[in-house]
């Protein structure tokens, strides 16, 4: 059993001698020695430890003298956070002090090999704690650092190899890491004293590289080299011997790696042609050691799927290098025929690699190729249009087309074989039991698609030929391995993924032959395959080849019809997945060629579309639900698609007919007996009929309004009595009756109401008929019954259909404003201000509706009353300080926007009067919080505008309280600002120093430049972090007040860029 921890609190004593057995006890409670009781406790004290303000003064009795490992790395931790965050508050001599013993432990630690290799993990954290120490006094408290460490290196090899590691974390930290943890000029200081002080490091680099045989010490010092690499100096790189050591060391199994990485950056480097033959030397000679390495007959995909770490390391890091150097130098490289051999034997690597099975290695290869093809067509357009009017003598230049007619060939292979799957539409259920599609988007996979797709376009214009051999004769083999009974269906989809990618790049002609030879060789392989599950794998490849390409659709009719037809007789196919691929090609059809539906075509008796709506029943009675909708959706583009009205409303009667009967039905049982509208089937019925109108109305539009004119007024009675029915479940119910089947349901009913009036409203172009019959119809029944209802039977959908409704209509809306802000107003915020958690839909669609009010009726903030303004600003500001993302963002945007819109209104000085300081200090408080980072853009385009605001004469009366401190107390609001954001920064942050203070507060009022104030206030938040030395502090505040005055000087110099006001005297006397 561990000991008790209870009597850990001596550790947090002081006076005593420190007890460092004890912390041992203790930091093993911690870790799980103790019980559950213990391990809090221990817990407890630890954190009281380290938040003791001397308890770094501990640190080199526990290293000395603790024996476990857990104890030291907490004893390390202390000190990492004294160095980061309060070090500017220590005094000189301790500062030094803490120098020296950090110091002197790391060289007593790594100047022997066995201890160095045994305290590796513990040394590695010493190295971190030292760079934090640099950041903080390198160069100004240290300048004799870089001579020291590499003087140091010199002694001993092992103390060398963690030199190399220190350096290594310097630079990352100073170039990579950087920002967001220190000041614009404390990066920019470091960065220069790193380059100034580089020499002496690039020689103890190639001293090791020269001289050394450890390969633990050559590997340190090749990854410190790969760390400066990407910053420094040319002259280093081709003036030494640097490029010809890391080649010699490349061919070497243990450095190939790391080697690899420094050439890399080497080969990435663009500069001007005076180094030209310098990387075409590097470049070559690479190349010949690259095949006695890896063979380019070598088959890489099966070698690094069957290779180690390190193999497969190499081979990413070698597409890296191969991408990287010819991005930046392929050019130089076309020229001279072995070098034209050299470049080729390059590409062909980067070919090979491009069929390894990693997603990491394949995209760096694709990314390539996506600035490579198309880079060769634009040339190659260029070439041919100046063969065609050139006179004079012919060009030396390499077509480059003809040059790299071999790689593109295995190119076109490549894009074929690995064809990322497109878009692509999944069928889910949502919260409420409903059968929904979603779109999936932004996924790698996606990404991925569209980076093959417009190679493989350009790939098509660069040889239509050769992309229609090379796909047909994919086919040719699928069909032969079909007759062998070993058809592969993922080779198949990608095939036929690529050929539907290359839509519109061949000529018509070209297209119309190869579209047809493909599609009579998918169905000859539908013929000749058995099974239903493989004939349903090739159905829904003809589908979807056939849905991209529209242009041959629309030019031939016949085939258009046969199509569809085919489509429709897929929609009774039972087999999963087959009936979603008709629905959806269809659809995808309808979008590119509606209007042939609609004329009757060329020996045809009538319109498609009237052929259509005879057979409509028969069509889609083997469908899903939301099959039927997408089905509905597609014959609505038809029907939107004739230019007649009395067409468009008879095919719309047509369409909505059966629907309609259903619900007319439906409503005339309700009439009598309003409870059969809980029963299961008739929600569900009501709520697929209301789906089908969202359906239609979404791709028809205005001309739905015929089918709305008939259906509006039953549906708000619909809407009201489920209202009813969903209130008296939850009244006798509890809380728990909303999140039963039948409430969810009967839910559903509304939100799909809601959505269809939005969605009409949306498409609408009629907005009187909107203003005059739609809007005060629904007030009662939709705006009346939310504010009525218990908070859990509200629905967010009902603020987000008044705010489509105002965004539509802008002013028109005004006058229903207030009754609008009485009904959903306070009864929201109730439901929303708990706590962040509850009724997120509801939040985030209440701040969409007032964003809505303020940019469209601006004016009916003027008519609110104090009390109800001030509603408006605590909602705003509830809105910004939460966690959630969206809707932090939606309340800055909203308060930037009324802000701006206050400005220029007669209401400006009451407004800022009133609640300019509480914006103020709420931005601030917002734009110091770490968890609202991601509003950091806003924040700094809201506080420019309140800075802005104070110097600009719009705001006519004091903002400070003149009851207290008299209408004289300030010269001017800007000056009163000044002090009150000094104020409120001083008492917030209390390790900023006074200079440094006035420095950041002088920045937000003098910096106009909307780039230099974010920059300016990035800066302020880094400072905020920790406490600046007084001499550090002092220099930055010196540097920006210098960079302040010469901004000032240079606008001087420019005629009537300053206020007259603000120039000295004797230059206007002058």
């Amino acid at each position: 059993m561990a000991a008790p921890v209870a009597p850990a609190s001596p550790l947090l004593d002081f006076k005593q001698p420190f007890d460092v057995p004890l912390l041992d006890t203790t930091i093993k409670a911690f870790y799980g020695a103790g019980s559950n009781q213990e391990r809090t406790s221990a817990e407890a004290v630890l954190k009281e430890l380290q938040a003791q303000p001397d308890a770094w003064t501990k640190v080199d009795t526990i290293l000395e003298r603790s024996t476990t490992e857990q104890t030291k790395f907490f004893a390390l931790q202390i000190l990492e956070s004294v160095i980061k965050f309060r070090w500017g508050a220590l005094p000189e001599e301790q500062r030094q002090g803490i120098k020296n013993y950090i110091s002197n432990l790391i060289i007593k630690l790594s100047s022997d090999d066995q201890t160095f290799r045994r305290q590796k993990v513990f040394l590695n954290k010493l190295n971190v704690i030292l760079v934090q120490v640099l950041k903080q006094d390198w160069p100004h408290k240290w300048p004799t650092f870089v001579t020291d460490i590499v003087g140091a290196s010199k002694t001993s090899e092992t103390l060398c190899e963690n030199s190399m590691h220190i350096l290594k974390l310097l630079s990352e930290e100073v170039f990579d890491f950087s920002r967001g943890e220190m000041t614009q000029a404390k990066i920019k200081d470091l960065k220069n004293s790193l380059n100034s002080e580089f020499k002496l490091i690039h020689e103890l680099c190639l001293f090791v590289l020269n001289a050394s045989q450890k390969p633990d010490l050559i590997r340190a010092t090749l990854g410190t080299l790969y760390a400066f690499l990407s910053w420094v100096p040319l002259g280093y790189v081709f003036e030494s011997n640097l490029v010809e050591i890391l080649l010699k060391l490349f061919p070497q199994p243990a450095f190939r790696n790391l080697a690899l990485q420094c050439l890399t950056e080497i080969g990435s480097l663009s500069v001007g042609p005076e180094a030209d033959a310098q990387f075409v030397q590097l470049y070559v000679i690479f190349m010949n050691q690259l095949v006695t390495v890896l063979p380019i007959t070598a088959d890489i995909p099966k070698a690094y799927e069957q290779g180690s770490d390190d193999e497969q390391e190499f081979v990413q890091n070698l597409a890296i290098f191969l991408t990287g150097f010819l991005k930046a130098h392929i050019s130089i490289m076309e020229k001279g025929h072995e070098n034209q051999q050299a470049l080729i034997m390059g590409l062909q690597y980067v070919v090979n690699i491009s069929y390894v099975e990693a997603d990491e290695v394949l995209k760096i290869c694709l990314d390539y190729w996506n600035l490579f093809v198309p880079d060769v067509y634009t040339t190659s357009q260029t070439t041919d249009v100046n063969a065609q009017f050139s006179f004079g003598p012919i060009s030396t230049t390499p077509n480059r087309k003809n040059l790299y007619n071999g790689i593109l060939s295995k190119l076109r292979g490549l894009m074929i074989a690995r064809m990322a799957k497109p878009e692509e539409v999944i069928v889910v259920e949502d919260e409420n039991g409903n059968i929904v599609r979603e779109t999936m988007k932004d996924t790698d996979t996606l990404a991925r698609y569209k980076t093959m797709h417009e190679t493989l376009v350009y790939l098509s214009n660069l040889g239509h030929e050769d992309t229609e051999h090379q796909m047909l004769e994919q086919l040719r083999l699928q069909s032969q391995l079909q007759n062998g009974r070993e058809l592969s269906w993922s080779g198949l989809n990608t095939l036929c993924w690529a050929i539907g990618s290359i839509s519109g790049s061949m000529l018509e002609e070209q297209e119309n032959r190869f579209l047809v030879t493909v599609i009579r060789d998918l169905l000859n392989l539908c013929e000749i395959t058995r099974g239903k599950d493989n004939k349903a794998v090739i159905a829904s490849n003809i589908m979807y080849v056939v849905g991209q390409y529209p242009r041959f659709l629309r030019n031939h009719w016949k085939f258009l019809k046969t199509v569809v037809n085919k489509l429709f007789e897929f929609m009774h196919e039972t087999h999963p997945g087959v009936q979603d691929m008709a629905c959806e090609t269809f659809l995808k059809i309808c979008h590119k060629c509606k209007r042939k539906f609609v004329q009757v075509q060329i020996g045809e008796q009538e319109t498609f579309i009237s052929e259509l709506l005879n057979e409509l029943t028969g069509t889609i009675q083997d469908l899903e639900t939301h099959q039927i909708h997408m089905f509905y959706e597609a014959v609505g583009l038809m029907i939107g698609a004739d230019a007649t009205r009395e067409k468009q409303d008879h095919y719309l009667g047509r369409l909505m007919g059966p629907p309609n009967a259903t619900w007319r039905e439906i409503i005339n049982q309700a009439q009598a007996q309003p409870d059969i509208l809980r029963q299961t089937e008739i929600v569900r019925n009501i709520q697929n009929i209301l789906q089908t109108n969202v359906s239609v109305c979404s791709s028809l539009g205005q001309p739905f309004v015929s089918q709305m004119s008939n259906i509006y007024l039953d549906t708000l009675n619909v809407y009201r009595m489920y209202s009813e029915l969903i209130s008296q479940s939850i009244q006798t119910g509890g809380p728990h009756a909303s999140k039963t089947a039948q409430v969810k349901s009967m839910r559903s009913v509304k939100k799909v109401t809601l959505k269809l009036i939005e969605t009409f409203v949306d498409k609408c172009e009629d907005l009187s008929l909107v203003t005059g019959s739609l809007v005060p119809a629904m007030m009662d029944p939709i705006l009346g019954d939310y504010a009525r209802n218990v908070p859990d039977a509200r629905d967010a959908e009902v603020l987000s259909l008044f705010a489509a409704i105002i965004n539509k209509l802008k002013d028109r809306m005004a006058k229903e404003v207030p009754t609008i802000f009485e009904a959903v107003f306070q009864v929201t915020l109730q439901m929303i201000t708990k706590n962040f958690e509850e009724h997120p839909e509801h939040r985030l669609h209440f701040y969409g509706l007032l964003r809505a009010i303020t940019n469209h009726c601006f004016g009916t903030l003027f008519t609110m009353s104090p009390d109800q303004l001030k509603l408006v600003i605590d909602s705003i500001i509830w809105a910004f300080r939460h966690t959630e993302r969206n809707i932090a963002e939606t309340g800055l945007n909203l308060l930037l926007e009324m802000l701006q819109s206050f400005q220029h209104s007669d209401f400006a000085t009451q407004f800022h009067k009133t609640y300019y300081l509480t914006l103020m200090r709420e931005i601030f408080a917002v734009m110091t919080d770490s968890f609202h980072k991601p509003g950091f853009k806003l924040h700094v385009k809201i506080l420019h505008h309140l800075f802005s605001i104070v110097n600009s004469g719009v705001i006519k009366a004091p903002l400070w309280d003149e009851a207290d401190k008299g209408p004289t107390a300030y010269p001017n609001n800007a000056v009163f600002v000044h002090e009150f954001v000094s104020n409120l920064l001083s008492q917030s942050f209390p390790n900023l120093r006074p200079a440094q203070l006035q420095a950041c507060v002088a920045g937000m009022f003098e910096l106009q430049d909307n780039t230099a104030f974010k920059d300016h206030l990035r800066d302020f938040l880094v400072q905020t972090k920790s406490f600046s030395s007084q001499d550090n502090a002092d220099l930055f505040a010196d540097e920006a007040a210098a960079a302040r005055e010469a901004e000032r000087q240079r606008l001087a110099n420019i005629p009537g860029m300053l206020n007259p006001n603000e120039q000295q005297e004797e230059m206007q006397d002058a």
